[in-house]
């Protein structure tokens, strides 16, 4: 037998290849017609929901049409070009299925873009679905609609169109998986092929990991409202150990036990999110009193009180006054609430959604690495674990995706409502200037106007004829008429303004010598507080002549050097050291004795006290002055009150310790601690006590309101 009668034979090794090859390119045609006229198809449905149905829904609202139907235009859109590019391909049928997956690529970002907001509000849209079924009435209304439109949606109604888009993106990875099954290995579009169904199955794993985000965001950025009942209802074993754990978990962490996890990026984009709340928080509380102070400001009306001066710039400001608060004023609030605070409150509440997602974030961070660590040392985790460990990553995974986008929107929403602002108090500005001048015109028209009509009632004398021949009264500056005393002759006017500068000036005299009476005399520093005992015995003990006060903190560096605060009273032993030297003295400070350098101590005079100053018209025999020459008693009726502040804020670092601001008033309890160090005192500050540096505080000599007035 020749090997041509061999080869020709039915079932031979070649007639079957040469079918099998025949079947595959038919199954790879039928394919990509099954590709093609579904996606015909698809469409045509899309077109419908998009005008028709969506058209004859109005009685819904538009709320709920945004949910149902959300971003389907921009589906429609992108399906438009994609059906375009799919059937221009049919004309080049030997590079047509090259050409298909090549398409696939090249729309592969802007089918993840618009699907999976369509998947990520779908939820919703069955959610509307259920509370329509509640209502017979409307639910017939909407299946007799689509039923007029699309008679194969059947009883599911609605339902049978929105899912429709997400059978779609689902679909497109099982046609092209069809097609490359039906294509030889060694062919050219194979590997396109095979990398477009791979970039579809990652489409769809992207839309269902932004779908778990979404989802894990709308649970963690709800507030709800509970009540204290509410809340305690909601406390079970589960989540006692599921907070102590992550207490533990945080202790082991602040110990250095275990490692904190770092993510740099995370950390940089909440830092700027911290600031833009921090700005939106000043601005919203800036203009809540700047609100406050306009309604205030409205409040006060002078031109309703009666000033008795008839006429003139009275009047010209009482009409100007009534007309700017009863339009310009009122128009500008009403202004200044819509499209400044309004929007304000707006982006103040749009930030509790991210803070609260932030704050979870911390929860499920710990959660996440106390997974990690049983996963090294077991190497496997129970269910509810590994949905933690999920949970985490999508959380993390959409704060550091929207950050930056949340960020910039605030900042651009910021932005304008400062530019609106400023805008608004541009147009009040020339609002209330030109108002201003359309007063001052009609002011001076009225002038002239009563000028003109004085001057013709002037009979004609000779003097006035002679006076004719000078510039007309008319010609001078209005701004001259409407003096209040251009009624005035000449002397008449120096006299009274000879009288006016005489009565102030001696009420200015007046004025300077009640205050230097009664403003307190400086001291060069302040006492430390609690030492009143301590001088009274450095006082008994040595007298008034060798008391001195430390000008600035001295830090001992010898062994018979001490270390005194500012402030600190100590008695002079001796001006010089024992080898002479006359920069250090030897200075007692009542419980200790030492050296100190000479140039940071001052002579200290003693205040007086209040009693002394005010009850003893003279001094008894036996007692005590604290100062060497008597003191007169002050004028003042308002006796000077000592109080205790702190000069610089101080922060507690232990239980024995209390927090200072600056400037806050304190008890001085015992000025020394329980060692007799006089550089802590113990306070009292709002209830608490504790020690504080004794350099941190001062006597602030505040008197009471001083009770002078000018002399009439």
């Amino acid at each position: 037998m020749s090997d041509h009668e061999s080869t020709s034979r039915p079932g031979s090794p070649d007639e079957e290849g040469r079918s099998s090859e025949d079947r595959r390119l038919l199954h790879q045609r039928l394919a990509v017609r099954e590709l093609l006229d579904t996606e015909v198809s698809y469409l045509h449905m899309l077109q419908l929901c998009a005008s028709n149905i969506r058209g004859r829904l109005q009685q819904l609202p538009q709320g709920d049409l945004d949910v149902l139907f959300s971003n389907m235009d921009e589906i429609i859109q992108v399906s438009s070009r994609f059906l375009h590019g799919l059937q221009e391909t049919a004309s080049k049928e030997e590079e047509q299925v090259y050409l298909i997956g090549k398409l696939f690529l090249e729309f592969q970002e802007e089918f993840e873009r618009v699907y999976k907001v369509y998947c990520a509000s779908y939820d919703q849209a069955l959610l509307l679905l259920e509370t329509y079924r509640k209502e017979p009435e409307l639910q017939q209304k909407i299946q007799s609609t689509i039923e007029a439109v699309v008679p194969q949606a059947g009883p599911s109604g609605l339902s049978f169109l929105l899912v429709i888009p997400l059978q779609r993106i689902t679909r497109y990875p099982l046609l092209l998986q069809k097609i490359l099954e039906n294509t030889l290995p060694d062919a050219s579009a194979y590997l396109v092929l095979q990398r477009a169904a791979s970039a579809l199955q990652d489409v769809n794993a992207n839309i269902n990991e932004y779908k778990m985000r979404k989802e894990v965001a709308s649970k963690y950025t709800r507030v709800e409202p509970l009540s204290l009942r509410e809340r305690l209802a909601r406390i079970n074993t589960h989540t006692l150990s599921k907070k102590t754990t992550r207490l533990s978990q945080l202790l082991k962490q602040e110990a250095g036990l275990v490692p904190r996890t770092e993510d740099k990026e995370f950390d940089d984009l909440e830092e700027r999110f911290q600031w833009v709340s921090l700005c939106v928080t000043e601005l919203k509380s800036n203009v809540a009193a700047y609100l406050d102070n306009l309604e205030a400001f409205l409040r006060f009306r002078p031109h309703e009180c009666n000033l008795d001066i008839p006429g003139g710039p009275v009047e010209q400001y009482s009409s100007l006054s009534r007309d700017l608060q009863r339009q310009a004023f009122l128009e500008f609030k009403q202004r200044l609430e819509g499209l400044v605070w309004r929007p304000l409150c707006s982006l103040a509440k749009a930030l509790v959604g991210p803070q609260n997602l932030i704050k979870k974030r911390l929860d499920k961070l710990l959660d996440f690495e106390r997974v990690e660590e049983k996963l090294l040392e077991v190497g496997n985790v129970t269910y509810e674990e590994e949905a933690a460990r999920h949970t985490y990553q999508a959380l993390n995974s959409l704060l550091v995706a929207e950050l930056p986008q949340f960020n910039q929107l605030v900042m651009q929403w910021l932005g304008q409502i400062l530019r609106t602002f400023v805008a608004l108090q541009k147009d009040l500005s020339e609002q209330v200037l030109q108002r201003a001048e359309g007063s001052v015109a009609q002011l001076g028209n009225a002038c002239m106007a009563h000028t003109s009509t004085s001057s013709q009632s002037v009979e004609e004398s000779p003097e006035v004829k002679m006076q004719s021949k000078e510039p007309p009264l008319r010609e001078l500056d209005v701004s001259l008429l409407a003096l209040p005393h251009h009624h005035l002759s000449e002397p008449a006017f120096r006299k009274l303004v000879e009288d006016t500068l005489g009565q102030t000036g001696s009420q200015l005299r007046a004025f300077r010598e009640t205050f230097e009476k009664v403003l307190p005399p400086p001291t060069a520093q302040p006492l430390l507080p609690g030492s009143e005992r301590q001088v009274q015995a450095l006082l008994s003990r040595y007298g008034p002549g060798k008391l001195y006060q430390v000008t600035s903190n001295i830090s001992g560096s010898g062994t018979l050097d001490l270390t005194l605060p500012r402030g600190q009273i100590v008695a002079l032993l001796q001006n010089k050291d024992t080898k002479g030297n006359s920069s250090r003295w030897l200075v007692d400070t009542g419980g200790h004795r030492g050296y100190v350098p000479a140039g940071k101590l001052q002579l200290y005079q003693v205040v007086p006290s209040e009693k002394e100053l005010r009850g003893q018209a003279g001094p008894r025999e036996g007692s005590q002055h604290l100062t060497p020459e008597p003191t007169p008693a002050p004028v003042c009726s308002v006796p000077a009150v000592t109080q205790v502040v702190a000069v610089y804020p101080f922060v507690a670092r232990s239980s024995h310790e209390v927090s200072l601001q600056a400037g806050q008033p304190v008890t001085v309890l015992e000025a020394q601690d329980k060692k007799g160090n006089p550089e802590w005192s113990l306070v009292e500050v709002n209830g608490q006590r504790g020690y504080v540096p004794s350099s941190f505080l001062a006597r602030a000599p505040s008197p009471a309101p001083w009770g002078w007035t000018l002399p009439s």
